[in-house]
């Protein structure tokens, strides 16, 4: 695979799936907190969720191979030790837990336990799911900011 093939299919997974995040955060699960997508929030949710899942596992996919990829071919292993590069450590943690989240705490704790808390506890249920939705987007910003200006030369 060249090089600039990597790279564009890399930037392109991380277009998809974090904007996916974002658009989920800012304004999907707001609107479903407060029912504008119809009374069962639930309902609206799970519509939602299961439209973009496999965007979303498709695109970190895309980016994990393509960031391997490159980090192999250009042999830049060794900036895992230097802390100027701490940007590279930051899209290994992100893409560790969106990958964690994906493939394990969705299809495993989302889809078992959270139909019940929300039919429950629907207001807390949603605004717990709304927080940590928040607490990923600014991780990953930071993340996508920190990997575009420090892969650009910026070394703080």
């Amino acid at each position: 695979m060249d090089t600039a093939l990597a790279r564009a299919l890399h930037v392109l997974g991380v277009v998809i799936w974090i904007g996916g995040v974002s658009m989920a955060t800012t304004v999907a699960l707001p609107a479903i907190r407060r029912g504008a997508l119809g009374a069962d929030r639930l309902q609206a949710f799970q519509t939602f969720e299961g439209r973009f899942v496999w965007q979303a596992r498709t695109a970190v996919i895309v980016v994990g191979l393509t960031g391997f990829y490159m980090i192999e071919r250009f042999g830049i292993w060794w900036r895992f030790g230097d802390g100027h590069y701490w940007w590279m450590h930051a899209m290994v943690g992100v893409w560790t837990l969106f990958m964690l989240l994906l493939f394990v705490g969705e299809p495993f704790v989302l889809h078992r336990y959270f139909p019940r808390w929300a039919q429950r506890y629907p207001e807390r249920a949603f605004a717990v799911l709304h927080y940590v939705h928040v607490v990923l987007l600014v991780l990953s910003t930071v993340t996508v900011l920190g990997a575009t200006a420090g892969s650009h030369g910026w070394l703080p």
